[in-house]
Parts: structure tokens; sequence; C-alpha cells
């Protein structure tokens, strides 16, 4: 099974108190990278490797260290969020900015090769509830 990775920026947050207390420019405003709705496809196979290659620049390198964790375990596979989002294939995630973070819906894709793969991934149940919650 092929799997690829999709994230998706749900909100930009600013906090302006923070801003005019901290930053050098207190004016800094909202993150110029992201905007709410931006989304990104990342694929790892021999002929692209959008992990490794830290999407050719087109990604803040401090979001990118926030979140290239759950990434590549989503390249990989792998359980992103096991007993804690409400399926595990997901996680909402955020970079480091304090006061201007961007929040992040990351996404593994299953794509199956085969029949096999195909009934295998159809009898899956990804979902966690909150009886089996994971609450730190």
């Amino acid at each position: 099974m092929k799997h690829e990775c999709k994230i998706t920026v749900l909100e930009t947050k600013v906090f302006s108190d923070y801003q005019k207390k901290y930053l050098a420019n207190p004016k800094s405003g909202p993150c110029p990278c992201f905007k709410a709705g931006d989304t990104f496809i990342l694929k790892r196979t021999p002929e692209r490797d959008d992990f490794y290659q830290l999407m050719n620049g087109e990604f803040c390198g401090e979001a990118w260290d926030a979140i290239s964790r759950y990434v590549y375990t989503a390249l990989q596979g792998g359980s992103i969020m096991h007993n804690w989002t409400n399926d595990e294939r997901m996680m909402i995630a955020c970079c480091n900015d304090g006061t201007r973070p961007v929040i992040f819906k990351i996404e593994r894709i299953d794509i199956p090769e085969n029949v096999k793969e195909q009934e295998w991934l159809d009898k899956q149940n990804f979902s966690n509830t909150e009886e089996n919650a994971y609450t730190g």
C-alpha cells in the first residue's frame, strides 16, 4: 500500500498583545507564509520525495520542524495519533510561533495497490472514541 500526506491550514492566529510586549516589530501581524485553506499533498516515491526535500522550500522551516514527525508517520503508513484524535490517521498540530501560530490538519492518505489491500482497508476502523481516548 502506498501512502501520501495531506496538510491543510485550518486557521492562523495572531496574539497582538504578545507581539506588542515581546517582538522587535510589535506590529508583525499574522504569519505571512500560510492562510486558512492552504493545502499541500506530500508524496514519498523514488521520483518525488517531499519529506526529505522539505517540500522544496515551499514550507516554513519552523512549521516544518513542528509537524514533520506527524508527516513522516503518515508517509510511512503509521498511526499518526492513536487514541488521541477521532481518526488515528489524522492529527491537529500547530507551528511553534507563539505570537502567530498556524493550526494544521495532517492526514494520512492510504492508496491501495491491489484488491487485497483495498479489501483490508475496507475492514479497518481507524476511529477513536472518548472511551479509549488518551488524555495525556
